[in-house]
């Protein structure tokens, strides 16, 4: 079974910046798109951005402008930068990766890592 390791999380005050990083446990063939997801207490998961094999990226309204989501194809790896963070950011972010496997498709998840940013 592929795990999606994540690291990167932590304490920040708002208006500071961290970097989440996600990699597969080892390499995964036929990803279609890695992406980030984030759930707050209380709260349903929700998507943050997402960004494709062919670089097709998409954001929540919530993030525009101030997180950027990049991926490194060779390591499969999918990293989120955000920056000018704020108290609503705080949740646990789960890293995401769909694809198909030869004609069997996959939709794996991290085990999240905690954000949270004070005020």
């Amino acid at each position: 079974q592929v795990q999606l390791v994540e690291s990167g999380g932590g304490l920040v005050q708002a208006g500071g910046s961290l970097r989440l990083s996600c990699a597969p446990s080892r390499i995964l063939f036929g990803i279609n798109a890695m992406g980030w997801y984030r759930q707050a207490p209380g709260k349903q998961r929700e998507l943050v951005a997402t960004i494709s094999t062919g670089d097709s990226i998409s954001y929540a309204d919530s993030v525009k402008g101030r997180f950027t989501i990049s991926r490194d194809n060779a390591k499969n790896t999918v990293y989120l930068q955000m920056s000018s963070l704020k108290p609503e950011d705080t949740a646990v972010y789960y890293c995401n990766a769909q694809g198909r496997n030869f004609l069997t498709p996959y939709n794996y998840w991290g085990q999240g890592t905690q954000v949270t940013v004070s005020s």
